[in-house]
């Protein structure tokens, strides 16, 4: 009776890891998240919004979301997301040394939202979100836009 115990606290446990390692990330998506975290962050323009940009912040989370937001010194606060199943493709406008990151959705799938505007409020969709650049390579835009495809695949996978 002992040993029978022992092989199904061992068969158990095993069907646990199993339970828990089918709800887990997947490593490729952990490395392709932190990829395009750290080539925005790493090429991002501030001086092409300068001296109006006070500070942003730009996450790309393993859930699938690319979220930017810009707070200007004016107290203007300019917020975009999207979900990365719905990325269709990316475009870059400009030269090696600075230009715009267009990634582009398959709709108006980008939630763009302003607060403490003199206009007022404004909450709207878009079917793209514009990242400025600079200093990079078109090897470097190509890797994006591979891990990008990649990470959507993923994501939809796991849907």
């Amino acid at each position: 009776m002992k040993k029978f115990t022992i092989k199904l606290r061992t068969c158990l446990s095993g069907l646990f890891c199993l339970f828990l390692m089918a709800f887990s990330i997947p490593p490729d998506l952990l490395e392709d998240t932190a990829f395009i975290q750290k080539m925005l962050k790493d090429h991002y323009d501030e001086i092409a919004i300068k001296p109006a940009l006070k500070r942003y912040e730009l996450n790309v989370t393993n859930s699938g979301f690319c979220r930017y937001k810009r707070f200007y010194t004016s107290g203007k606060v300019e917020y975009f997301s999207f979900n990365l199943t719905k990325f269709a493709a990316i475009d870059y406008y400009g030269t090696d040394k600075a230009g715009d990151l267009l990634l582009r959705t398959l709709g108006d799938d980008v939630i763009v939202q302003t607060y403490n505007d003199r206009q007022g409020d404004v909450d709207s969709m878009a079917s793209y979100m514009a990242i400025p650049l600079k200093n990079v390579e078109a090897e470097q835009l190509s890797e994006l836009a591979e891990r990008l495809v990649k990470m959507n695949a993923h994501l939809l996978a796991q849907k």
